[in-house]
C-alpha cells in the first residue's frame, strides 16, 4: 500500500501538480493506494511475446509492493487497511492493481476481480496498471461499464517513445499501438495515466523530453516519472554487469525531472517523480533508496532555479 504523499501541485505552493492535490481537489480528501494483486501474467512472459519479460522487470513483475495473489481481493483490501489504521486515520482508497499486467486475462476474471474491488464501499477509484497491447474490445467495454460506477484509471506502459530503445528493452509494442489504445480509451471517457522512465539504457536527456513532449500531445490526464533501477535476477542487471552502462547521480536525475517538468503539460497530474525498488533487489541506484531526500531535494531546485511545470511547454 502506498501513501500518495504531497509531492507537487499549483493549488498550493509548490511548483507542479501533484498526484495528491489533484485528489483533495476532486474527492475533498487525501487517499491512499491499496496495492492489489489481481493474478494476472503478462504476454511478455507466458509465451505470446517472451519468456523473460521487458529487461528491467524483475520475478515479481514490478508488484513487488502488492498483496499476495494467493488472499482474495476482499481479503487483499482489509489486510491494507489494517496495516494503514494504526498509522493514520484513512477514508477512502484506490485499488490499484499493479503486478504484470492487470488486463492480461479472460474478461470474466477481470470482471470479478475488479469488481470486488470497486464494491468495497471505502474504494473510491479503480486504478489498472497494463500494456496497450492488451486491451481487446471485450476488455475495453468492461472498463466503461466499471467507470460508470466508479472512476477507472487505466495506466499505460509506454516508458519511452524511441522504438531503438523499445526494442531493447523487450517492450514487445511498437508506438502506434499505444497511440490506438489512447484513442480508444479516450473514446470510452477512462482517465489515461503514462508510465515513463528515465535513464535507459543510450537515451539522452533530448530523448527523455521528446517522450514527454509526446504524451503532451496525447488526451492523457497524468504521468509518472520512473527512475531507472536496477534489481537482481532481470536482464538489465547482467546488461549492467558486462557493461557498466551510466546509472544517473542524484543530481543529475534531479536536473532531469526539472527539465521534463519544465517542458510538460500545466495540467498533467504528476503521478510520480522517481520510485524506491525493493531493498533487498536493489542493485542501483543506491541514492534512490532515500525517496524523501530526492523528492525534498527536486522541491528545493524548483525554487532555487524559480521554474515550474510548463514553463517551457508548447503546445
Amino acid at each position: 500500500m502506498t501513501d500518495i504523499t504531497k509531492e507537487n501541485t499549483f493549488l498550493t505552493d509548490s511548483r507542479f501538480r501533484s498526484l495528491n492535490d489533484d485528489l483533495r481537489e476532486r474527492f475533498g480528501e487525501k487517499l491512499y493506494k491499496l496495492t492489489l494483486n489481481g493474478g494476472c501474467t503478462c504476454p511478455n512472459r507466458d509465451g505470446t511475446l517472451g519468456t523473460r519479460g521487458c529487461i528491467f522487470c524483475s520475478e515479481g513483475g514490478s508488484g513487488e509492493f502488492a498483496a499476495s495473489p494467493q488472499l482474495s481481493i476482499q481479503e487483499q483490501i482489509e489486510d491494507g487497511k489494517r496495516r494503514l489504521a494504526g498509522k493514520r486515520p484513512v477514508k477512502k482508497y484506490i485499488a490499484y492493481f499493479q503486478a504484470y499486467t492487470n488486463t492480461y486475462a479472460p474478461v470474466e476474471h477481470l470482471r470479478r476481480v475488479f469488481t470486488e474491488a470497486i464494491s468495497c464501499p471505502e474504494i473510491a477509484v479503480l486504478s489498472i496498471a497494463t500494456r496497450p497491447d492488451c486491451l481487446g474490445e471485450e476488455v475495453l467495454e468492461l472498463l466503461e461499464e466499471l467507470n460508470r460506477r466508479k472512476p477507472v484509471w487505466v495506466e499505460l506502459g509506454l516508458q519511452t517513445i524511441h522504438e531503438k530503445t523499445a526494442s531493447f528493452i523487450r517492450r514487445g509494442y511498437p508506438l502506434p499501438v499505444f497511440d490506438r489504445a489512447v484513442k480508444e480509451l479516450e473514446a470510452r471517457g477512462i482517465e489515461i495515466i503514462v508510465h515513463t522512465i528515465l535513464g535507459l539504457p543510450g537515451e539522452t536527456a533530448d530523448m527523455m523530453l521528446d517522450t514527454m513532449r509526446y504524451v503532451n500531445s496525447t488526451p492523457a490526464a497524468g504521468i509518472k516519472l520512473q527512475l531507472l533501477h536496477i534489481l537482481k535476477h532481470t536482464d538489465l542487471a547482467d546488461y549492467y554487469q558486462h557493461t557498466g552502462f551510466h546509472i544517473l547521480t542524484m543530481n543529475e536525475y534531479v536536473d532531469l525531472v526539472i527539465r521534463c517538468l519544465e517542458v510538460c503539460r500545466p495540467d498533467l497530474v504528476i503521478h510520480r517523480l522517481t520510485g524506491d525498488g525493493p531493498k533487498d533487489l536493489l542493485i542501483a541506484p543506491e541514492w534512490s533508496q532515500a525517496k524523501r531526500q530526492v523528492l525534498n531535494t527536486i522541491q528545493k531546485e524548483l525554487k532555487r532555479r524559480n521554474t515550474f511545470q510548463g514553463r517551457l511547454y508548447s503546445p
